[in-house]
């Protein structure tokens, strides 16, 4: 059921059920993506970059807003990110469609100077909590 409610949303679950005050509180503030440094120590993601999906995620939201395929595919291109450009400008208030249209911008657009913009909006977007899910 929660599964169901999970891809009907759009891949986000508000008011999950099983998240205590402390997960939210974790989640709110993306504290959830430090173990991600990992990867990319492991060159397998960079700091910044479009957001990773699950395929089916990909494949599902690609059927729902079918303009989105060729944009889907420049976003690939480049290795996903911890923090990206759509991840400061809305995050989850941000629909499929135009957080596929912000990553796709990002792979075209990439610069240093992009990646810096990012990085300094990256620590207001987890205090504030804005968008958060």
């Amino acid at each position: 059921k929660l599964y169901k409610q999970y891809k009907k949303s759009s891949y986000k679950l508000y008011e999950d059920p099983r998240v205590t005050k402390v997960g939210k509180f974790i989640r709110k503030h993306s504290i959830d993506e430090i173990p991600q440094f990992v990867n990319v120590l492991k060159g397998e993601m960079s700091i910044v970059g479009p957001r990773a999906y699950f395929p089916d995620e990909l494949e599902e939201q690609q059927e729902k807003y079918p303009q989105t395929k060729k944009l889907v595919k420049e976003m690939l291109t480049v290795k996903p990110g911890i923090t990206g450009y759509w991840q400061v400008t809305g995050r989850s208030e941000v629909n499929f469609d135009k957080r596929i249209e912000m990553d796709a911008f990002y792979a075209r657009k990439r610069s240093i100077g992009l990646d810096i913009l990012i990085l300094i909006k990256t620590p207001w977007a987890m205090i504030s909590g804005r968008g958060a899910v």
